[in-house]
């Protein structure tokens, strides 16, 4: 259990520093008006996600300290959920239709590229 922990934790630093990384570049190049750093990032994280459990998932290996310290640890960290709803709230005063069209782009985006990664692993 402590092991598993440590997994996740590592993990974790390791996709929530890259995520800070990439958003700060990103909004440093391309300014606030739209979340562009949380929205590539909860992409490509959902990419990532469904690629390491397809990928795990082929080899009967999900319950292997790899898996765990990528899907839990490192796509958990990298993702943003929290980020996003908070700036969901945020687009919000700007109007409904375009809190609609970034949540709705967000989710569509996100089940895709989840199934895409599933079957890049495949």
């Amino acid at each position: 259990m402590l092991r598993s922990m440590f997994l996740v934790g590592a993990g974790s630093f390791l996709g929530g520093a890259l995520r800070y990384l990439i958003s700060m570049l990103l909004k440093s190049a391309c300014g606030t008006l739209f979340p562009l750093g949380t929205f590539v990032v909860n992409s490509l994280g959902c990419l990532l996600l469904g690629f390491v459990l397809g990928l795990f998932g082929k080899y009967n290996a999900t319950s292997s300290s790899w898996c765990l310290f990528l899907s839990v640890g490192f796509c958990g960290g990298f993702t943003t959920f929290s980020t996003f709803a908070n700036e969901s709230l945020r687009i919000l005063q700007d109007g409904f239709l375009s809190l609609v069209s970034y949540v709705a782009a967000s989710i569509v985006a996100g089940v895709l590229l989840v199934a895409l990664g599933y079957w890049i692993a495949k």
